[in-house]
């Protein structure tokens, strides 16, 4: 990997190596939206093998295995653990231009100490070196995160979640960093899903109360938002296709709930006027707390009937959505403004079409009450790559003010994926880098902007979570 990967591996001129060597590499990680499970930081979880830590849960990957031809038995089904390692080294070669070729190699460098480009050839070799590592307590679910300087995680917890872990964590942590958790409301939303019900009684059992009205869904959610709370609890996360911000009345949203509850249909349009009244609610509840709120806006989920009824969600045949999202962002955001309710949020965009969008939309409602208080959050899903990054990097510098930006997260259900806080600041810093040898930024204020890096890289979401 002598030519690949090197020291300066994205860093094209002086002065974004310098940006990236005396500001960026140096600072610690607030990852502040992951999807990490928190049994395994308590339990401090030793993996297995490298395919246990590696291709588990990992639908990047499985899409392009997918698209190779690959059989599925290798991919989440049965197949020696072994094999299935074989097979995804056999695939690498194939992923060059796509972030896999990137992610793979770095993370293989990083936490391994692996220089060569993997492919059929070595796989044995680095399954059994990657494997043997992952045994030591330096690769075990904490120490992995210790090595990439981690402060605080934050993950993604349901409302009914037990939050079991977290408490144990806070009593006896298992490393140097915090542990937080995120309020991800998405299930009690989904009032037209067919466990709908089943999903009430488990919400309505952790606050000890029967959910017989919208009253009694309302005390429990919000019992349950106190819980979270005292957990340390700094925001909340939605994955919609689309903001909710549909017309309401209490008494409209009553009989829609109480119809749910009595097992009757929930057309499409209740549905909207449910969701809208409870987003409008939570939003609300947000401010008051003090909570950050994100958006995660415009994935296509589950495009694929057969393989959903095969295999579940989240296995990879998510794509693209093509919402129009002004309007209906517009209109909550409003309202909440106008009632000086609207609390600090980060949108996410999945499709690029919308950057603009959400960049000024994000700009639209800066009070100036709060530094940086509305943020075009950085590139998600589908524009977690190099180009999806320079572009919301870009857009944002143009459309607001990059210097207020609270930067890059993992959004990952992997202990490996910490590298991409990496793969980011090498970006920063060569778009940066590129400006300044250009004379687009001035060189006499590179120390203000090897500052402006370490905000971007780590003050700027340390400030705006307090933590």
């Amino acid at each position: 990997m002598s030519e690949f990967l090197t020291d300066q591996f994205i860093l094209e001129n002086k002065y974004a190596e310098q940006l990236y060597f005396d500001h960026a590499q140096k600072m610690p990680i607030i990852d502040y939206h992951n999807h990490l499970p928190p049994a395994d930081i308590w339990n401090n979880r030793t993996f297995k093998d490298i395919t246990e830590a590696w291709l588990e849960g990992d639908h990047y990957k499985w899409r392009a295995m997918r698209a190779l031809g690959v059989d599925e038995s290798y991919i989440t089904g049965g197949a020696d653990s072994y094999e299935k390692f074989k097979v995804w080294a056999q695939s690498v070669p194939f992923t060059m231009r796509n972030p896999l070729y990137h992610w793979t190699h770095m993370e293989l460098k990083t936490y391994f100490g692996v220089e060569e480009l993997l492919n059929e050839n070595n796989a044995r070799k680095i399954y059994d070196l990657t494997s043997a590592r992952l045994q030591e307590p330096s690769h075990s679910a904490v120490g992995l995160l210790e090595q990439m300087k981690v402060e605080v995680v934050c993950t993604t917890d349901d409302p009914a979640d037990s939050l079991e872990y977290h408490h144990q964590y806070q009593q006896d942590p298992k490393g140097s960093f915090r542990l937080y958790p995120t309020w991800r409301p998405d299930r009690v939303m989904r009032i037209e899903a067919d466990d709908y019900l089943d999903y009430l009684e488990k919400l309505g059992k952790t606050a000890d109360q029967n959910i017989s009205d919208l009253d009694d869904l309302l005390e429990v959610l919000e019992k349950r938002m106190d819980f979270f709370d005292s957990l340390g609890c700094r925001a909340s996360d939605y994955g919609l296709n689309r903001v909710y911000s549909d017309s309401f009345s209490e008494k409209s949203v009553e009989i829609i709930f109480t119809k749910s509850l009595n097992g009757q249909y929930i057309d499409g349009e209740e549905a909207a006027e449910f969701k809208s009244y409870l987003l409008d609610y939570f939003c609300r509840q947000y401010h008051e707390r003090g909570w950050v709120q994100q958006f995660h806006l415009g994935a296509l989920r589950n495009n694929s009937q057969r393989m959903l009824d095969e295999l579940g969600p989240d296995t990879g045949f998510d794509s693209m959505g093509d919402e129009n999202h002004a309007l209906h962002i517009s209109r909550l955001f409003n309202s909440l403004d106008f009632d000086r309710q609207l609390a600090k949020t980060i949108l996410y965009n999945n499709n690029p079409k919308d950057n603009a969008t959400f960049a000024t939309m994000a700009g639209n409602y800066n009070d100036g009450t709060i530094r940086g208080k509305m943020q075009f959050g950085s590139g998600w899903w589908f524009l977690d790559q190099k180009r999806g990054m320079e572009d919301q990097i870009d857009t944002l510098s143009e459309m607001g003010l990059l210097s207020l930006f609270v930067g890059m997260l993992t959004d990952s259900r992997s202990f490996l994926s910490f590298p991409r806080h990496d793969y980011f600041r090498r970006i920063l810093c060569n778009l940066l880098g590129r400006d300044l040898e250009k004379g687009l930024l001035p060189v006499s204020e590179i120390s203000f902007i090897g500052s402006m890096v370490e905000d971007i890289c780590y003050n700027n979401i340390k400030n705006y979570l307090d933590v």
